[in-house]
């Protein structure tokens, strides 16, 4: 389910840059869901959006164009907009006192900028940075899997496929998928734009540009260079095979874990309990989809299966990338970022 608790935000001034898009308006949702009246946000975009008016619990915001010296005043802010953007804009207001995370690639990887998953590692916050990156959305659904068994048992590896929904790759590749699908059922031929071949009924690796060195998509170094960042583990395999799915929102992601130390399936439903932002489902026949987990709030863990050694163990991951996997994840920085200037 959604958390509705009332936000650490609600006196702070609030700026939402990239509002417009599916990343920006889940984070308007959550701000309002979480208590954060309209008069303390402002939703920021392009030239082209500009002007345009967007929902904002039962009311609207009107999106202001982003301009330089526009975040003046603000506590913190949101930024759900690329790296281009992100890399135009983040420096100016820093050095106007405000406040960023950043959910775009921009910073994620540069040294001294702490990349959070507030679950994981928080205590990066604790001297209160003014610039958070918030991974990608692979990087944190398959973190807060493998981390609950990293603290417990240790991991030497892991091995993930992704299938990943097309609202990852934005409004439009949403829109192609529909449009896509549409075009299929009517008998005709898909024609893809977004991405470089159909997404409709069709599955494909990660549409990012490959490495020829490496045979790694962007997309599946993103996952292994943020995770090792993350876990202060830059030495740990992982071995992503990202892939993209004709489903409208939720990533899902079969698991692999090598463990430092054998573990058993009965330990694996205290272990997960006590660890905030995770629902598991012991259950075998337990089928989770991304319908089950679209617009909620916690990563699901199901289908857990263990090798006869019990130092390999594979899972079934959802979750919703766009509040856990984005939206979410920055709001949630925010907060305690907040919360630190209070105390």
């Amino acid at each position: 389910m959604a958390d509705v608790r009332e936000s650490a935000l609600i006196d702070s001034s609030i700026a939402v840059v990239g509002a417009y898009g599916l990343v920006g308006r889940e984070a308007l949702s959550i701000l309002h869901a979480r208590g954060v009246p309209a008069q303390r946000v402002r939703a920021l975009g392009s030239s082209r959006s500009a002007g345009t008016t967007i929902p904002f619990g039962p009311g609207s915001l009107t999106i202001e164009e982003l301009r330089a010296g526009s975040l003046g005043g603000c506590d913190v802010a949101l930024f759900c907009s690329d790296a281009q953007t992100a890399k135009a804009h983040a420096p100016a207001a820093i050095r106007e006192g405000v406040r960023i995370v950043d959910n775009s690639s921009a910073f994620r990887l540069d040294d001294g900028t702490p990349l959070v998953v507030p679950e994981i590692n928080s205590h990066l916050l604790d001297e209160g940075p003014m610039l958070v990156a918030n991974p990608n959305c692979s990087t944190i659904i398959m973190l807060m899997a493998v981390e609950p068994l990293r603290r417990v048992f240790g991991v030497r590896s892991v091995i993930a496929s992704t299938y990943q929904a097309v609202s990852g790759a934005g409004r439009a590749a949403l829109e192609e998928l529909f449009n896509q699908t549409r075009a299929v059922l009517d008998g005709h031929a898909p024609e893809p734009s977004a991405f470089p071949v159909p997404c409709a009924f069709n599955v494909f690796p990660h549409e990012s540009a490959v490495d020829p060195s490496t045979g790694l998509n962007v997309e599946e170094s993103k996952v292994i260079a943020e995770s090792r960042k993350i876990l202060d583990m830059p030495d740990l395999e992982i071995l992503p095979t990202c892939v993209r799915v004709p489903v409208e929102r939720c990533h899902s992601q079969s698991i692999t874990i090598e463990l430092g130390s054998p573990a058993t399936l009965g330990a694996l439903a205290e272990i997960y309990g006590a660890f905030p932002g995770v629902a598991y489902n012991g259950d075998p026949t337990a089928l989770m989809t991304p319908r089950d987990i679209a617009g909620t709030d916690l990563v699901s863990i199901s289908r857990p299966r263990l090798a006869r050694d019990g130092r390999r163990i594979s899972i079934w991951v959802c979750g919703d990338q766009l509040r856990k996997g984005a939206a979410l994840n920055a709001v949630q920085v925010a907060e305690r970022l907040v919360r630190r200037d209070v105390a």
